[in-house]
């Protein structure tokens, strides 16, 4: 008999590929199949005392939630938002977010609690979070953090015999490459359109 945890790994990592897939299409469903699955995992982590990504993933529910509501009216006049990139000043201040979060989040984690892997599971927690935080503002840099994240979390997650959910994170690491392509031609074509209508 299959036990429940093992059900509930697997309707997260069903969840958790359409919302990805639907990401990566500039889909609005990516949202509600998100906020699913990232229900799912607070359970999952919270048994498997990953407490940071546990954390992370109840901090998902507001981040998807304003992260719907910004694809939809997020735009300069209040509809569909584009794809846009970070500037210099914008990539120094996420990197020293992901930092200074990773260290105090790891050192928390590793002093006051039984948390396994406090570092790297804070790490890739903080970066995340960041990531969501740009894909919620359809902001081209999410994938390439999402692919850092993913590379370091088959490690993880095969450390810690999550075995279904390493598989959905090597699934994840080919879609965050698709979606870094496929919004990456997004925004040249939004741009090349764009310029065609100011000429006009």
């Amino acid at each position: 008999m299959i036990e429940l945890m093992t059900i509930i790994e697997m309707a997260a990592v069903i969840l958790g590929l359409l919302s990805v897939y639907f990401t990566v299409k500039q889909n609005i469903w990516c949202w509600p199949t998100g906020l699913a699955m990232v229900v799912l995992y607070i359970y999952i982590f919270a048994n498997a005392k990953l407490y940071s990504d546990m954390i992370e993933n109840a901090i998902y529910i507001g981040l998807q939630a304003y992260g719907w509501y910004h694809w939809v009216y997020g735009g300069r006049k209040k509809n569909q938002l584009p794809v846009s990139r970070l500037n210099a000043k914008g990539i120094i201040l996420w990197s020293a977010v992901i930092i200074i979060g990773t260290a105090i989040v790891g050192y928390f984690m590793s002093n006051y609690t039984d948390a396994s892997l406090a570092y790297p599971d804070a790490f890739t927690t903080v970066m995340s979070l960041v990531a969501q935080w740009l894909m919620s503002r359809k902001i081209l840099e999410n994938w390439v953090l999402w692919i850092t994240v993913d590379v370091l979390a088959l490690g993880i997650y095969s450390i810690k015999h999550l075995y279904m959910t390493t598989g959905l994170y090597a699934l994840f690491l080919i879609l965050a490459t698709m979606g870094l392509i496929e919004w990456y031609k997004s925004m040249k074509h939004e741009k090349k359109a764009e310029s065609l209508v100011f000429l006009a």
